[in-house]
């Protein structure tokens, strides 16, 4: 019976295909909308709560005949600005950051629905056009961290191994004369896990090299690969900004305070062992005090904003992929338009650049697509119910 509960919560089974492809969908809509936003004179703190807001909004549209499932915000939206590598949520009692015209802009967000997540992160340069290219370092960066999650998609299949993902994300960087961000990871999804125990890393020190287990990519699988690439030496760092973004751990502690108590309930109840903003809670200064406690007792995963040093740029993709037997199927992640970039790199090495020049789309997917999207219909229609 475990064995079967087990095989309808993977896209074997195409209710679960449909919940992903619904969230994929949503979560690439949602990015261009949120893009649309990044303009010179916006503030970060408006354009994360609209994005915020637009996800709940969205994910709550479908099966609201089913009361008890789960939907909403997988990941909180993020926009970190040039040396910020990640994980910049500010709270509406943050200060306000405005965007400027040049600001290299990384956002990265995430739906679920029924526990099936998709994730996204696409990085854009505020004011570029065919007209007004991004050049120098800028450019650089951003075509690295594009071209090796192009490289990235290629080899996420069954029967190829993390590491291999890990080589070629180094080589294209090295192309730039970029770096990946040291230690990033990028996990296996599963229902109501963000961070599968499957892992492909970044740029690891001898240390994480060493403890990194190495493994192979299964058919139904699905992975939500994050590149994450920098003009400086690659290394993270924590600054003074304050760690808005948290992630309840399946542990059980009792808790002095009453409103540590009512934080972990609330964060229990609404988002699950999904990451979470504070901003995204009742009652935001309450949970900046309960989040503490939380935390001290390891109940809670904050994820840091880090940086890179002052004056280097950081370019971040992000797509959610689920390995069908017919090929990868990549269900988030928006078109790039090569034509704003102008790099005076290009990729040297032949193996990358003769994987780049595959298709990475489907094989052998006409005949049953027909089929798939017939059931994907009939279910997006029930769904609306």
């Amino acid at each position: 019976m475990a064995d079967q509960n087990e095989e309808d919560t993977t896209p074997a089974a195409d209710i679960v295909v449909t919940k992903y492809k619904m969230a994929g969908d949503m979560v690439n809509g949602i990015m261009k909308e949120v893009i649309a936003k990044c303009v010179a004179g916006e503030k970060i703190n408006n354009i994360c709560e609209f994005s915020d807001r637009r996800l709940q909004e969205e994910t709550s549209k479908v099966f609201k005949k089913d009361k008890e499932m789960k939907k909403g915000i997988a990941f909180p939206t993020c926009v970190s600005v040039n040396n910020c590598i990640c994980h910049f949520s500010p709270l509406k009692s943050d200060p306000d950051k405005e965007l400027s015209d040049g600001d290299v802009v990384k956002i990265d967000l995430g739906a679920q629905i029924d526990g099936y997540i998709a994730v996204i992160a696409h990085t854009l340069v505020v004011g570029a056009s065919k007209e007004n290219k991004v050049k120098g370092r800028k450019a650089d960066v951003i075509m690295a961290a594009h071209l090796a999650s192009e490289a990235a998609l290629r080899i996420v299949k069954p029967g190829n191994e993390n590491n291999v993902v890990t080589d070629a994300v180094q080589k294209v960087a090295e192309s730039f004369k970029c770096k990946p961000i040291e230690g990033m990871l990028s996990h296996l999804l599963k229902k109501h896990v963000i961070d599968g125990e499957k892992a492909i890393i970044q740029n690891p020190s001898e240390a994480q090299r060493k403890e990194h287990e190495k493994c192979e990519f299964e058919t139904y699988e699905v992975y939500g690969v994050d590149v994450l690439i920098s003009t400086g030496e690659g290394k993270g760092r924590e600054q003074e900004t304050r760690t808005t973004v948290y992630k309840k751990k399946d542990i059980i502690y009792q808790l002095k305070m009453k409103a540590s108590r009512q934080f972990l309930s609330e964060v229990d109840k609404r988002f699950g062992l999904m990451p979470f903003s504070l901003r995204l809670c009742e009652d935001e200064k309450k949970a900046k005090m309960g989040v503490v406690e939380c935390v001290k007792h390891e109940l809670m995963q904050p994820f840091s904003v880090l940086y890179e040093r002052e004056g280097e740029f950081v370019a971040q993709f992000k797509f959610t992929v689920i390995l069908m037997p017919n090929g990868p199927l990549r269900i988030t992640g928006l078109p790039f338009d090569e034509e704003l970039y102008e790099s005076e790199y290009q990729v040297e090495d032949e193996e990358i650049k003769a994987l780049l020049s595959q298709s990475a789309s489907r094989k052998a997917a006409k005949k049953k697509k027909k089929k798939a999207g017939k059931s994907m219909a009939e279910s997006a229609e029930n769904a609306e119910d």
